[in-house]
Protein backbone atom coordinates (compact mmCIF):
# COMPACT_ATOMS: atom_id res chain seq x y z
CA UNK A 1 0.00 0.00 0.00
CA UNK A 2 1.23 3.22 -1.12
CA UNK A 3 1.25 5.84 1.46
CA UNK A 4 2.58 8.09 -0.79
CA UNK A 5 1.12 12.02 -0.09
CA UNK A 6 1.31 14.68 -2.98
CA UNK A 7 2.13 17.84 -1.37
CA UNK A 8 0.47 20.13 -4.04
CA UNK A 9 -2.61 17.74 -3.37
CA UNK A 10 -3.07 19.58 0.01
CA UNK A 11 -3.55 23.28 -1.75
CA UNK A 12 -6.71 21.70 -4.60
CA UNK A 13 -9.84 23.45 -3.82
CA UNK A 14 -12.93 22.26 -4.84
CA UNK A 15 -16.10 25.09 -6.49
CA UNK A 16 -19.39 23.83 -5.80
CA UNK A 17 -21.09 26.60 -7.78
CA UNK A 18 -23.51 25.67 -10.49
CA UNK A 19 -23.24 27.39 -13.94
CA UNK A 20 -26.98 27.99 -16.01
CA UNK A 21 -26.25 26.67 -19.82
CA UNK A 22 -26.59 29.31 -22.52
CA UNK A 23 -29.09 26.88 -24.56
CA UNK A 24 -31.87 27.55 -21.76
CA UNK A 25 -31.79 31.21 -22.88
CA UNK A 26 -33.92 30.51 -25.92
CA UNK A 27 -36.63 28.87 -24.61
CA UNK A 28 -36.90 32.73 -22.31
CA UNK A 29 -36.06 34.51 -25.25
CA UNK A 30 -38.81 33.10 -27.01
CA UNK A 31 -41.52 33.37 -24.87
CA UNK A 32 -41.05 36.82 -24.23
CA UNK A 33 -41.31 37.24 -28.31
CA UNK A 34 -44.35 35.10 -28.00
CA UNK A 35 -45.28 37.37 -25.29
CA UNK A 36 -44.99 40.52 -26.99
CA UNK A 37 -46.64 39.35 -30.02
CA UNK A 38 -49.68 38.36 -28.64
CA UNK A 39 -49.63 41.64 -26.82
CA UNK A 40 -49.04 43.31 -30.00
CA UNK A 41 -51.78 41.47 -31.78
CA UNK A 42 -53.82 42.04 -29.24
CA UNK A 43 -53.56 45.85 -29.00
CA UNK A 44 -54.05 45.71 -32.94
CA UNK A 45 -57.60 44.60 -32.80
CA UNK A 46 -60.34 46.53 -32.82
CA UNK A 47 -63.80 45.61 -31.43
CA UNK A 48 -65.94 42.62 -32.77
CA UNK A 49 -69.28 43.67 -34.51
CA UNK A 50 -72.23 42.06 -36.21
CA UNK A 51 -74.20 42.81 -39.49
CA UNK A 52 -77.10 41.83 -40.11
CA UNK A 53 -77.82 41.46 -44.84
CA UNK A 54 -81.18 39.58 -45.90
CA UNK A 55 -78.33 36.81 -47.59
CA UNK A 56 -75.08 35.50 -47.16
CA UNK A 57 -74.46 34.97 -51.33
CA UNK A 58 -70.56 35.29 -51.66
CA UNK A 59 -69.96 35.43 -48.42
CA UNK A 60 -67.16 33.06 -46.65
CA UNK A 61 -65.78 32.82 -43.32
CA UNK A 62 -61.99 34.05 -42.78
CA UNK A 63 -62.27 35.04 -46.78
CA UNK A 64 -64.47 38.02 -47.37
CA UNK A 65 -62.93 41.34 -46.53
CA UNK A 66 -64.38 44.66 -45.06
CA UNK A 67 -63.16 47.14 -46.70
CA UNK A 68 -63.00 51.52 -46.36
CA UNK A 69 -61.84 52.88 -49.81
CA UNK A 70 -60.24 49.83 -50.77
CA UNK A 71 -57.97 49.03 -47.78
CA UNK A 72 -58.60 45.79 -45.60
CA UNK A 73 -59.94 46.86 -41.97
CA UNK A 74 -61.96 44.28 -40.73
CA UNK A 75 -62.42 40.16 -41.87
CA UNK A 76 -65.72 38.08 -41.59
CA UNK A 77 -65.31 35.69 -38.78
CA UNK A 78 -68.37 33.81 -38.68
CA UNK A 79 -71.78 33.53 -40.58
CA UNK A 80 -75.05 32.65 -38.85
CA UNK A 81 -78.69 32.79 -38.82
CA UNK A 82 -81.09 35.54 -36.55
CA UNK A 83 -83.14 33.81 -34.50
CA UNK A 84 -86.21 35.18 -36.54
CA UNK A 85 -84.97 33.16 -39.67
CA UNK A 86 -85.36 36.23 -41.64
CA UNK A 87 -81.78 37.30 -41.83
CA UNK A 88 -78.38 36.26 -41.80
CA UNK A 89 -75.98 37.81 -38.82
CA UNK A 90 -71.90 38.32 -40.09
CA UNK A 91 -69.51 38.26 -37.45
CA UNK A 92 -66.46 40.48 -38.30
CA UNK A 93 -63.53 41.48 -36.66
CA UNK A 94 -62.19 45.05 -37.02
CA UNK A 95 -59.06 45.99 -36.95
CA UNK A 96 -58.09 49.09 -34.12
CA UNK A 97 -57.76 52.05 -36.77
CA UNK A 98 -61.51 50.98 -37.59
CA UNK A 99 -62.62 51.80 -34.50
CA UNK A 100 -63.02 55.53 -34.93
CA UNK A 101 -65.45 54.66 -38.16
CA UNK A 102 -68.36 52.17 -35.95
CA UNK A 103 -71.01 55.01 -35.50
CA UNK A 104 -74.98 54.81 -35.17
CA UNK A 105 -74.86 56.12 -38.96
CA UNK A 106 -72.55 53.88 -40.32
CA UNK A 107 -73.01 51.90 -43.18
CA UNK A 108 -72.23 48.94 -44.61
CA UNK A 109 -72.65 46.86 -48.13
CA UNK A 110 -71.82 43.98 -50.30
CA UNK A 111 -70.08 44.98 -53.57
CA UNK A 112 -70.78 42.54 -56.27
CA UNK A 113 -70.21 43.41 -59.98
CA UNK A 114 -72.71 45.59 -61.40
CA UNK A 115 -73.77 46.75 -65.07
CA UNK A 116 -76.22 49.12 -65.50
CA UNK A 117 -76.30 52.71 -67.44
CA UNK A 118 -74.30 54.30 -65.52
CA UNK A 119 -71.39 52.00 -66.30
CA UNK A 120 -69.58 48.86 -65.03
CA UNK A 121 -68.96 48.46 -61.05
CA UNK A 122 -67.21 45.86 -58.70
CA UNK A 123 -65.19 44.26 -61.55
CA UNK A 124 -62.10 43.53 -59.45
CA UNK A 125 -64.90 41.18 -57.47
CA UNK A 126 -65.12 38.85 -60.26
CA UNK A 127 -61.66 37.08 -59.08
CA UNK A 128 -61.52 38.17 -55.95
CA UNK A 129 -64.96 37.59 -54.93
CA UNK A 130 -67.14 40.09 -52.91
CA UNK A 131 -66.87 42.20 -49.95
CA UNK A 132 -68.16 44.11 -47.94
CA UNK A 133 -67.64 47.85 -47.80
CA UNK A 134 -68.07 50.44 -45.19
CA UNK A 135 -69.30 53.91 -45.52
CA UNK A 136 -68.19 55.76 -41.66
CA UNK A 137 -71.51 57.90 -40.34
CA UNK A 138 -71.59 60.17 -37.09
CA UNK A 139 -73.63 59.26 -34.00
CA UNK A 140 -72.66 57.50 -30.84
CA UNK A 141 -70.49 54.40 -30.77
CA UNK A 142 -72.43 51.01 -32.10
CA UNK A 143 -71.57 47.69 -32.78
CA UNK A 144 -74.42 46.02 -34.49
CA UNK A 145 -75.35 47.07 -38.03
CA UNK A 146 -77.76 46.59 -40.52
CA UNK A 147 -76.01 46.39 -43.54
CA UNK A 148 -77.67 47.97 -46.91
CA UNK A 149 -79.20 46.18 -49.65
CA UNK A 150 -78.00 48.09 -52.34
CA UNK A 151 -74.97 50.63 -52.41
CA UNK A 152 -75.46 53.84 -51.09
CA UNK A 153 -75.24 56.54 -53.76
CA UNK A 154 -72.15 58.87 -52.15
CA UNK A 155 -69.71 56.02 -51.12
CA UNK A 156 -67.54 58.53 -49.09
CA UNK A 157 -67.64 61.54 -47.81
CA UNK A 158 -67.49 63.70 -50.79
CA UNK A 159 -66.84 67.48 -51.26
CA UNK A 160 -70.46 69.43 -52.49
CA UNK A 161 -73.49 70.42 -51.49
CA UNK A 162 -76.94 69.34 -51.12
CA UNK A 163 -80.51 70.88 -52.95
CA UNK A 164 -83.96 70.22 -53.07
CA UNK A 165 -86.15 70.38 -56.20
CA UNK A 166 -89.97 70.11 -56.25
CA UNK A 167 -92.21 69.08 -59.24
CA UNK A 168 -95.00 67.48 -59.56
CA UNK A 169 -93.88 65.07 -62.23
CA UNK A 170 -91.14 62.19 -61.13
CA UNK A 171 -91.65 60.24 -63.95
CA UNK A 172 -88.52 58.15 -64.66
CA UNK A 173 -86.78 60.42 -61.74
CA UNK A 174 -85.13 57.77 -58.94
CA UNK A 175 -82.15 57.55 -57.00
CA UNK A 176 -78.96 57.66 -59.02
CA UNK A 177 -80.32 59.71 -61.54
CA UNK A 178 -77.64 61.68 -63.01
CA UNK A 179 -77.94 65.87 -63.03
CA UNK A 180 -75.73 67.66 -65.88
CA UNK A 181 -74.35 71.16 -65.98
CA UNK A 182 -73.64 72.02 -69.94
CA UNK A 183 -73.63 68.20 -70.49
CA UNK A 184 -71.24 67.34 -67.83
CA UNK A 185 -72.33 65.23 -65.25
CA UNK A 186 -71.53 66.92 -62.02
CA UNK A 187 -74.07 65.23 -59.24
CA UNK A 188 -76.43 62.93 -58.81
CA UNK A 189 -80.33 61.77 -57.13
CA UNK A 190 -79.58 60.89 -54.13
CA UNK A 191 -83.96 60.67 -52.63
CA UNK A 192 -87.33 61.52 -53.09
CA UNK A 193 -90.25 61.76 -51.15
CA UNK A 194 -93.62 63.48 -51.02
CA UNK A 195 -94.09 67.23 -49.27
CA UNK A 196 -95.45 67.25 -46.02
CA UNK A 197 -98.50 69.06 -47.88
CA UNK A 198 -98.64 65.70 -49.98
CA UNK A 199 -99.00 67.94 -53.19
CA UNK A 200 -95.87 67.68 -54.73
CA UNK A 201 -92.49 65.50 -54.82
CA UNK A 202 -89.07 66.72 -53.07
CA UNK A 203 -86.00 65.46 -54.56
CA UNK A 204 -82.69 65.36 -53.03
CA UNK A 205 -80.26 66.01 -54.92
CA UNK A 206 -76.11 66.39 -54.27
CA UNK A 207 -73.50 68.63 -56.80
CA UNK A 208 -69.98 67.70 -56.38
CA UNK A 209 -67.59 70.90 -55.74
CA UNK A 210 -66.71 72.82 -57.71
CA UNK A 211 -69.97 72.77 -59.56
CA UNK A 212 -72.05 73.50 -56.68
CA UNK A 213 -71.26 77.31 -56.72
CA UNK A 214 -72.90 77.83 -59.51
CA UNK A 215 -76.59 76.68 -58.38
CA UNK A 216 -77.47 80.89 -57.34
CA UNK A 217 -80.86 82.40 -56.65
CA UNK A 218 -82.20 82.48 -60.55
CA UNK A 219 -80.75 78.82 -61.24
CA UNK A 220 -82.85 76.91 -63.20
CA UNK A 221 -83.07 72.71 -63.17
CA UNK A 222 -85.27 71.09 -65.98
CA UNK A 223 -85.79 67.36 -66.60
CA UNK A 224 -83.49 66.63 -69.61
CA UNK A 225 -85.00 63.69 -71.58
CA UNK A 226 -82.44 63.29 -74.05
CA UNK A 227 -85.31 64.44 -76.35
CA UNK A 228 -87.59 67.22 -76.40
CA UNK A 229 -90.22 67.39 -79.30
CA UNK A 230 -92.49 70.21 -78.60
CA UNK A 231 -95.57 71.81 -81.08
CA UNK A 232 -96.82 74.92 -80.35
CA UNK A 233 -97.95 78.07 -82.01
CA UNK A 234 -94.26 78.90 -83.35
CA UNK A 235 -94.14 75.74 -84.73
CA UNK A 236 -92.15 72.29 -83.72
CA UNK A 237 -89.29 73.10 -81.63
CA UNK A 238 -86.46 70.16 -80.90
CA UNK A 239 -83.71 69.63 -78.50
CA UNK A 240 -81.88 67.01 -77.48
CA UNK A 241 -79.59 66.27 -74.71
CA UNK A 242 -76.76 63.22 -74.11
CA UNK A 243 -77.33 60.22 -74.55
CA UNK A 244 -77.48 58.59 -70.91
CA UNK A 245 -80.51 60.62 -70.50
CA UNK A 246 -82.17 59.61 -73.25
CA UNK A 247 -81.81 55.99 -72.24
CA UNK A 248 -82.19 56.68 -68.58
CA UNK A 249 -83.24 60.48 -67.88
CA UNK A 250 -81.71 63.16 -66.15
CA UNK A 251 -81.94 66.26 -64.82
CA UNK A 252 -79.91 69.69 -66.19
CA UNK A 253 -79.32 73.47 -64.47
CA UNK A 254 -78.06 76.35 -65.66
CA UNK A 255 -76.71 79.66 -64.16
CA UNK A 256 -78.59 83.14 -65.04
CA UNK A 257 -76.07 85.30 -66.64
CA UNK A 258 -77.22 87.99 -64.03
CA UNK A 259 -76.06 85.94 -60.81
CA UNK A 260 -72.75 86.74 -59.04
CA UNK A 261 -70.96 84.95 -56.99
CA UNK A 262 -72.84 86.52 -54.15
CA UNK A 263 -75.55 84.79 -54.83
CA UNK A 264 -74.22 81.16 -54.30
CA UNK A 265 -77.16 79.01 -52.44
CA UNK A 266 -76.43 77.38 -49.16
CA UNK A 267 -76.82 73.77 -48.31
CA UNK A 268 -80.60 72.02 -49.20
CA UNK A 269 -81.80 75.34 -50.91
CA UNK A 270 -85.33 74.92 -52.67
CA UNK A 271 -85.72 75.19 -55.90
CA UNK A 272 -88.60 73.91 -58.96
CA UNK A 273 -87.98 71.31 -61.16
CA UNK A 274 -89.53 72.07 -64.75
CA UNK A 275 -90.69 69.38 -66.82
CA UNK A 276 -88.90 70.96 -70.34
CA UNK A 277 -86.03 73.36 -71.11
CA UNK A 278 -88.46 75.86 -72.75
CA UNK A 279 -90.15 76.14 -69.73
CA UNK A 280 -87.49 76.74 -67.95
CA UNK A 281 -86.64 79.62 -69.89
CA UNK A 282 -89.76 81.65 -69.53
CA UNK A 283 -89.59 84.98 -67.10
CA UNK A 284 -91.29 84.63 -64.37
CA UNK A 285 -93.15 88.47 -63.88
CA UNK A 286 -94.81 89.53 -60.60
CA UNK A 287 -96.51 92.82 -62.02
CA UNK A 288 -99.87 91.27 -64.10
CA UNK A 289 -102.85 91.93 -65.12
CA UNK A 290 -105.64 89.25 -66.19
CA UNK A 291 -108.58 89.44 -68.73
CA UNK A 292 -111.40 87.21 -69.67
CA UNK A 293 -112.31 87.57 -73.43
CA UNK A 294 -115.11 85.71 -75.33
CA UNK A 295 -114.67 84.68 -78.67
CA UNK A 296 -118.14 83.66 -81.02
CA UNK A 297 -115.95 81.68 -83.23
CA UNK A 298 -114.55 78.17 -82.55
CA UNK A 299 -111.58 77.82 -80.29
CA UNK A 300 -110.41 75.06 -81.18
CA UNK A 301 -106.75 74.66 -81.62
CA UNK A 302 -106.30 77.54 -78.82
CA UNK A 303 -104.68 76.13 -75.56
CA UNK A 304 -103.87 77.05 -72.32
CA UNK A 305 -99.79 78.28 -72.28
CA UNK A 306 -101.13 79.76 -75.68
CA UNK A 307 -99.21 83.58 -76.27
CA UNK A 308 -100.62 86.63 -76.14
CA UNK A 309 -98.81 88.77 -78.33
CA UNK A 310 -99.43 92.39 -79.40
CA UNK A 311 -98.46 92.59 -83.14
CA UNK A 312 -95.89 89.75 -83.35
CA UNK A 313 -94.54 90.18 -79.27
CA UNK A 314 -95.49 88.65 -76.58
CA UNK A 315 -96.92 90.11 -73.51
CA UNK A 316 -98.70 87.21 -71.66
CA UNK A 317 -100.55 83.68 -71.90
CA UNK A 318 -103.85 82.25 -71.53
CA UNK A 319 -103.94 81.04 -68.33
CA UNK A 320 -107.58 79.30 -67.98
CA UNK A 321 -110.20 77.94 -70.89
CA UNK A 322 -114.16 77.65 -69.79
CA UNK A 323 -117.21 76.52 -71.55
CA UNK A 324 -120.57 77.94 -70.19
CA UNK A 325 -123.84 77.48 -70.25
CA UNK A 326 -126.64 80.43 -69.75
CA UNK A 327 -129.57 77.92 -68.94
CA UNK A 328 -132.33 80.86 -69.26
CA UNK A 329 -131.23 81.68 -73.08
CA UNK A 330 -130.04 77.86 -73.83
CA UNK A 331 -126.38 80.14 -75.20
CA UNK A 332 -123.27 78.96 -74.55
CA UNK A 333 -120.10 80.97 -73.77
CA UNK A 334 -116.87 80.24 -73.99
CA UNK A 335 -114.47 82.44 -71.44
CA UNK A 336 -110.81 82.44 -72.04
CA UNK A 337 -108.69 84.05 -69.22
CA UNK A 338 -105.65 85.38 -70.24
CA UNK A 339 -102.59 87.01 -68.13
CA UNK A 340 -100.62 90.03 -69.36
CA UNK A 341 -97.03 90.70 -68.28
CA UNK A 342 -96.98 95.12 -68.57
CA UNK A 343 -93.39 94.35 -67.47
CA UNK A 344 -92.26 93.14 -70.89
CA UNK A 345 -93.23 96.31 -72.62
CA UNK A 346 -90.62 99.17 -72.25
CA UNK A 347 -92.21 102.22 -70.76
CA UNK A 348 -91.17 105.81 -72.06
CA UNK A 349 -92.53 108.75 -70.59
CA UNK A 350 -93.57 107.19 -67.54
CA UNK A 351 -96.14 108.73 -65.29
CA UNK A 352 -96.51 107.00 -61.92
CA UNK A 353 -99.70 108.26 -61.44
CA UNK A 354 -101.01 106.55 -64.35
CA UNK A 355 -101.53 102.77 -63.42
CA UNK A 356 -101.33 99.51 -66.14
CA UNK A 357 -104.91 99.29 -65.71
CA UNK A 358 -105.40 102.97 -66.91
CA UNK A 359 -103.05 102.33 -69.75
CA UNK A 360 -105.18 99.31 -70.94
CA UNK A 361 -108.42 100.76 -70.78
CA UNK A 362 -106.85 104.20 -72.83
CA UNK A 363 -105.42 101.51 -75.56
CA UNK A 364 -108.93 99.72 -75.26
CA UNK A 365 -110.64 103.32 -76.03
CA UNK A 366 -108.08 103.59 -79.49
CA UNK A 367 -109.46 100.38 -80.42
CA UNK A 368 -107.38 97.76 -79.08
CA UNK A 369 -108.75 94.14 -79.44
CA UNK A 370 -107.89 90.90 -79.25
CA UNK A 371 -108.56 88.54 -81.87
CA UNK A 372 -107.31 84.48 -82.73
CA UNK A 373 -104.88 83.81 -85.24
CA UNK A 374 -103.63 80.96 -86.64
CA UNK A 375 -99.63 80.48 -84.93
CA UNK A 376 -98.55 77.72 -86.91
CA UNK A 377 -100.44 76.07 -90.30
CA UNK A 378 -98.72 72.89 -89.60
CA UNK A 379 -99.67 72.29 -86.27
CA UNK A 380 -102.93 74.73 -86.10
CA UNK A 381 -102.32 76.17 -82.55
CA UNK A 382 -103.47 79.15 -82.54
CA UNK A 383 -102.93 81.98 -80.62
CA UNK A 384 -104.34 85.69 -79.13
CA UNK A 385 -103.12 88.65 -81.53
CA UNK A 386 -104.22 92.31 -79.67
CA UNK A 387 -104.01 94.85 -82.77
CA UNK A 388 -106.00 98.09 -83.19
CA UNK A 389 -109.49 97.86 -84.86
CA UNK A 390 -110.50 101.74 -84.41
CA UNK A 391 -114.01 101.10 -86.72
CA UNK A 392 -114.49 98.40 -84.15
CA UNK A 393 -117.12 99.07 -81.26
CA UNK A 394 -116.89 97.99 -78.03
CA UNK A 395 -119.45 94.95 -77.89
CA UNK A 396 -119.17 93.13 -74.78
CA UNK A 397 -120.90 89.88 -73.10
CA UNK A 398 -122.72 89.50 -69.98
CA UNK A 399 -119.70 89.24 -68.40
CA UNK A 400 -119.74 87.12 -64.91
CA UNK A 401 -116.09 86.51 -64.50
CA UNK A 402 -114.43 88.22 -61.21
CA UNK A 403 -111.48 89.73 -63.80
CA UNK A 404 -113.02 92.98 -66.19
CA UNK A 405 -113.63 91.46 -69.82
CA UNK A 406 -111.34 92.29 -72.49
CA UNK A 407 -113.48 93.47 -76.18
CA UNK A 408 -112.67 91.21 -78.88
CA UNK A 409 -113.10 91.18 -82.81
CA UNK A 410 -113.72 88.30 -85.00
CA UNK A 411 -110.85 86.79 -86.64
CA UNK A 412 -109.79 86.76 -90.29
CA UNK A 413 -111.19 83.11 -90.58
CA UNK A 414 -114.25 83.92 -89.15
CA UNK A 415 -114.77 86.91 -91.68
CA UNK A 416 -113.20 84.83 -94.58
CA UNK A 417 -116.06 82.55 -93.50
CA UNK A 418 -118.86 85.05 -93.13
CA UNK A 419 -117.90 86.45 -96.40
CA UNK A 420 -118.23 82.90 -97.84
CA UNK A 421 -121.45 82.10 -96.50
CA UNK A 422 -123.07 85.43 -97.90
CA UNK A 423 -121.88 84.82 -101.34
CA UNK A 424 -122.94 81.02 -101.10
CA UNK A 425 -126.67 82.30 -99.48
CA UNK A 426 -126.37 84.95 -103.16
CA UNK A 427 -125.66 81.90 -105.49
CA UNK A 428 -128.77 80.40 -103.79
CA UNK A 429 -130.83 83.02 -104.21
CA UNK A 430 -130.49 82.94 -108.33
CA UNK A 431 -133.17 81.71 -110.60
CA UNK A 432 -130.80 78.66 -111.76
CA UNK A 433 -133.80 76.99 -113.11
CA UNK A 434 -134.93 79.50 -115.59
CA UNK A 435 -131.26 80.32 -116.26
CA UNK A 436 -130.85 76.80 -117.15
CA UNK A 437 -133.83 76.79 -119.47
CA UNK A 438 -132.71 80.04 -120.97
CA UNK A 439 -129.27 78.58 -121.59
CA UNK A 440 -130.73 75.38 -123.23
CA UNK A 441 -132.60 78.05 -125.93
CA UNK A 442 -129.75 79.56 -126.76
CA UNK A 443 -127.70 76.65 -127.33
CA UNK A 444 -130.70 75.39 -129.46
CA UNK A 445 -130.62 78.76 -131.60
CA UNK A 446 -127.12 78.07 -131.92
CA UNK A 447 -127.36 75.05 -133.29
CA UNK A 448 -130.11 76.29 -136.06
CA UNK A 449 -127.65 79.04 -136.62
CA UNK A 450 -124.82 76.53 -137.42
CA UNK A 451 -126.74 74.72 -139.52
CA UNK A 452 -127.40 77.66 -141.48
CA UNK A 453 -124.28 78.44 -142.02
CA UNK A 454 -122.90 75.52 -142.91
CA UNK A 455 -125.78 75.19 -145.90
CA UNK A 456 -124.39 79.03 -146.70
CA UNK A 457 -121.01 77.49 -147.01
CA UNK A 458 -122.49 74.63 -149.45
CA UNK A 459 -124.41 77.34 -151.56
CA UNK A 460 -121.29 79.53 -151.68
CA UNK A 461 -119.07 76.67 -153.07
CA UNK A 462 -122.02 76.13 -155.72
CA UNK A 463 -122.08 79.79 -156.53
CA UNK A 464 -118.51 79.99 -156.96
CA UNK A 465 -118.80 76.56 -159.15
CA UNK A 466 -121.23 78.17 -161.57
CA UNK A 467 -119.49 81.38 -162.08
CA UNK A 468 -116.15 79.57 -162.84
CA UNK A 469 -118.46 77.72 -165.45
CA UNK A 470 -119.93 80.68 -166.70
CA UNK A 471 -116.81 82.38 -166.66
CA UNK A 472 -115.32 79.60 -168.82
CA UNK A 473 -118.14 79.82 -171.34
CA UNK A 474 -117.72 84.04 -171.29
CA UNK A 475 -114.04 83.60 -172.59
CA UNK A 476 -114.71 81.02 -174.90
CA UNK A 477 -117.57 83.52 -176.57
CA UNK A 478 -114.99 86.37 -176.08
CA UNK A 479 -112.90 84.79 -178.47
CA UNK A 480 -114.59 84.43 -181.16
CA UNK A 481 -115.91 87.84 -181.06
CA UNK A 482 -114.11 90.79 -183.11
CA UNK A 483 -112.10 93.04 -181.16
CA UNK A 484 -112.83 96.43 -180.27
CA UNK A 485 -116.59 95.87 -181.06
CA UNK A 486 -119.10 97.13 -178.51
CA UNK A 487 -120.48 93.58 -177.56
CA UNK A 488 -116.44 92.33 -177.13
CA UNK A 489 -115.79 95.40 -174.91
CA UNK A 490 -119.18 94.77 -172.62
CA UNK A 491 -118.80 91.20 -172.17
CA UNK A 492 -115.36 91.91 -170.69
CA UNK A 493 -116.66 93.97 -168.46
CA UNK A 494 -118.99 91.73 -167.23
CA UNK A 495 -116.11 88.96 -166.92
CA UNK A 496 -114.38 91.61 -164.48
CA UNK A 497 -117.00 92.02 -162.58
CA UNK A 498 -117.97 88.47 -162.33
CA UNK A 499 -114.02 88.08 -161.14
CA UNK A 500 -114.16 90.19 -158.12
CA UNK A 501 -118.05 88.92 -157.11
CA UNK A 502 -115.81 85.39 -157.10
CA UNK A 503 -112.94 86.40 -155.02
CA UNK A 504 -115.00 88.44 -152.75
CA UNK A 505 -117.44 84.54 -152.40
CA UNK A 506 -114.36 83.17 -151.99
CA UNK A 507 -112.85 85.29 -149.40
CA UNK A 508 -116.17 84.73 -147.27
CA UNK A 509 -116.08 80.77 -147.25
CA UNK A 510 -112.31 80.99 -146.26
CA UNK A 511 -113.30 83.18 -143.07
CA UNK A 512 -116.08 81.40 -142.20
CA UNK A 513 -114.08 78.48 -142.30
CA UNK A 514 -111.57 79.70 -140.09
CA UNK A 515 -114.12 81.71 -137.28
CA UNK A 516 -117.42 80.14 -137.97
CA UNK A 517 -118.39 81.77 -134.33
CA UNK A 518 -118.44 85.19 -136.40
CA UNK A 519 -121.73 84.18 -137.43
CA UNK A 520 -122.59 84.58 -133.87
CA UNK A 521 -120.30 86.92 -132.14
CA UNK A 522 -119.35 88.77 -135.33
CA UNK A 523 -116.32 90.06 -136.88
CA UNK A 524 -113.47 91.03 -134.95
CA UNK A 525 -112.76 94.62 -134.92
CA UNK A 526 -109.04 94.80 -136.82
Amino acid sequence: MNDFIDPDASEVTINKKTELPLVWFLPLIALLVSGWLIAKSYNEKGPVITISFPTAEGLEVDKTKIKYLNVEIGKVTAISISDDLKTIVITAQMNSTAAGYLNQNTSFWVVRPQVGLGGISGLGTLLSGPYIAIKPGDGSKENHFTGLTTPPLLKNNADGTHFILETNNLGSMKPGTPINFHGITVGEVLSHKLSDEANAIRLTIFINKPYDQFVRKNTRFWIDSGIDLSAGADGFKVRTGPLISLLSGGIAFRAAAEDTIENIQPEYSLFPLYDTYTLSTQVVYQNTLKYVMYFNGSVRGLTVGAPVQIRGIPIGKVTEINLELDKKTAEIHIPVTVELEPDRIKEINNDNNISDKDVMAQLINKGLRAQLQTGSLLTGQLLVDLDFHPKSKIVLSDNKSVYPEFPTTASSLDQFTHSANIIMDKVAKLPLEDLTAEANKTLQSLQGTSKAAASMLVTAQGTLDTADKTMASAHQVLSIMEPGSTTHYELEQLLQELTQAASSVKQLTDYLEQNPNSLIRGKKDQ
